[in-house]
C-alpha cells in the first residue's frame, strides 16, 4: 500500500477550527515579474530577506526579485501562525508586485528544525507539535502561499571554519572537513536525541508525515523537505541523516514515501553536491530522477568546490558544477518555480552580505534571461 494511501486514513477536521476565515487572492498561479503567468518557467527567487519591509521590498525589486520566502508569519503561541500577519504581509509583498511564494515550516531550536519533540520522537509531546504545524498549513493554504519549506534534521548545519583559499577578492568561504573534523574530536559530542539509526529516523519523519500530508493536500500546500547539510557516515555524533551515507539513494528512499503531490523537495543542489564525489556530473541525473517525479518544489542554486567530506561554499559562477547544465536540465525537466541563493561567501566589507546576494541574485536572472528570452522577464513597476 502506498503511504498516500493509508495517511488518507488519519483525519484532519479535528484541527480544522484553529484558523479563521479563508482569504482569496484570486489567481493562484505565481506570477512574473510583470504579474502575468510565469507557467513553464523558472524565477528568481529570494529566502535571505526574512522581513517584509519597504526597505527589503525595495532591495528585492531593484535587483529583479519579485518572488520570496520571507521566513514565516507571526506565530502566535500554542496555537501557530497568525493569519491576519500572513495576509498582512501577502498585502504588503504585492503592492510592490512581489509574491510569497513559500514559508519555512520550522520551530524549535536550530538543531530540530521539525520542533524537537517530532525529531526526538517523544509522545504525546510531538502529537502536540504537530497539531500546531498542521495549523500553520492550513493558515499558508488560506493566505494562497502555496509552499512550505521544512528540514527533517536532527544535527545541524555541520562546518569546520572559513577558509580564504582560493577566496577571490579576498573572500572567506564556509567550509566542512571531515577529516579535520574527526582530528579536533568534533564527532564526539553527541545530541540530546542520543543514537539515532536509519530506521529510527525514517519512523519519526513519517510520524509526521502521516499526520500533515493530508492537511497539506486539503489547503493544496506543497511540503518541500530541504537535504541534510551536509551528508555525513552513518552515525556521526550518534546521528544517521535521513541521506546518508548514500545521497542519491536517500534521496530516492525519502521520494518513494509518498504519492502525494504534497510531499517533495526543497531541491539544494549545494547540498546535493556536498555528498557527490564529481557534483558537476552527478547532479543532473538527480535532477532528473526528482523532475520525472514532479518532486522538486523550490531549488536553492548554491555551489561548491570539492564534494563528500571536503568542500567550500563559493560563488554560484565558479564552483565545481555547471550552472548552465544545471539550470537546462531543471527546464528540461519541467520545473517551474523559484531558483535561489542560498549561502554566499563573506568579505571585511560591512555591506558583504548584500553585495554578494546582489550579484547571485543579477547571475541567475541572466542565466534564465539566456534560456528563455530576454523579453521572458519584463520589469514591473514598483509602488
Amino acid at each position: 500500500m502506498k503511504r498516500r494511501n493509508f495517511v488518507k486514513l488519519i483525519t484532519a477536521g479535528s484541527v480544522g477550527s484553529l484558523v479563521g476565515s479563508a482569504c482569496d487572492r484570486g489567481n493562484a498561479d505565481t506570477a512574473d515579474d510583470a504579474g502575468s503567468k510565469t507557467e513553464g518557467r523558472m524565477v528568481v527567487g529570494c529566502q535571505s530577506r526574512n522581513e517584509i519591509t519597504r526597505e527589503a521590498l525595495e532591495f528585492l525589486t531593484r535587483h529583479g526579485v519579485y518572488h520570496l520566502d520571507p521566513g514565516s508569519p507571526e506565530m502566535i503561541e500554542g496555537v501557530g501562525w497568525d493569519l491576519d500577519d500572513a495576509l498582512r504581509q501577502v498585502e504588503e509583498a504585492d503592492r510592490f508586485g512581489v509574491r510569497i511564494d513559500a514559508y519555512h515550516l520550522s520551530g524549535g531550536s536550530s538543531h530540530f528544525r521539525l520542533w524537537p519533540n517530532i525529531m526526538l520522537g517523544k509522545s504525546p509531546e510531538r502529537d502536540r507539535e504537530i497539531e500546531i504545524m498542521q495549523q500553520m498549513i492550513q493558515v499558508a493554504g488560506k493566505a494562497d502561499v502555496p509552499l512550505l519549506m521544512y528540514n527533517a534534521t536532527i544535527l545541524p548545519v555541520l562546518r569546520t571554519g572559513r577558509t580564504t583559499d582560493p577566496g577571490r577578492g579576498n573572500s572567506s568561504y564556509s567550509t566542512w572537513n571531515y577529516d579535520e573534523a574527526l582530528e579536533r574530536g568534533m564527532d564526539e559530542e553527541m545530541t540530546e536525541a542520543g543514537v539515532v539509526d536509519i530506521d529510527e529516523m525514517y519512523e519519526r519523519i513519517t510520524y509526521w508525515l502521516d499526520r500533515v500530508l493530508p492537511v497539506a493536500e486539503e489547503y493544496n500546500v506543497k511540503l518541500g523537505n530541504h537535504i541534510a547539510d551536509p551528508p555525513t557516515p552513518a552515525g556521526y555524533r550518534g546521528i544517521t541523516r535521513w541521506n546518508s551515507p548514500d545521497i542519491f539513494e536517500g534521496i530516492k528512499r525519502f521520494g518513494q514515501l509518498y504519492d502525494s503531490p504534497s510531499h517533495g523537495f526543497n531541491l539544494c543542489v549545494g547540498s546535493v553536491a556536498e555528498g557527490l564525489r564529481d557534483p558537476k556530473t552527478e547532479i543532473l541525473p538527480i535532477i532528473e530522477w526528482l523532475g520525472e517525479r514532479n518532486q522538486i518544489f523550490n531549488v536553492h542554486l548554491r555551489n561548491i568546490k570539492g564534494g563528500w567530506g571536503n568542500f567550500q561554499e563559493v560563488y554560484p559562477d565558479n564552483g565545481d558544477m555547471d550552472f548552465v547544465q544545471v539550470l537546462k536540465k531543471l527546464r528540461d525537466v519541467g520545473y517551474a518555480g523559484m531558483v535561489m541563493p542560498d549561502h554566499i561567501p563573506q568579505h571585511d566589507d560591512p555591506a558583504s552580505r548584500d553585495q554578494g546576494f546582489a550579484f547571485a541574485y543579477g547571475y541567475t536572472k541572466a542565466l534564465l534571461q539566456s534560456m528563455y528570452g530576454f523579453d521572458a522577464y519584463p520589469e514591473q513597476a514598483v509602488v
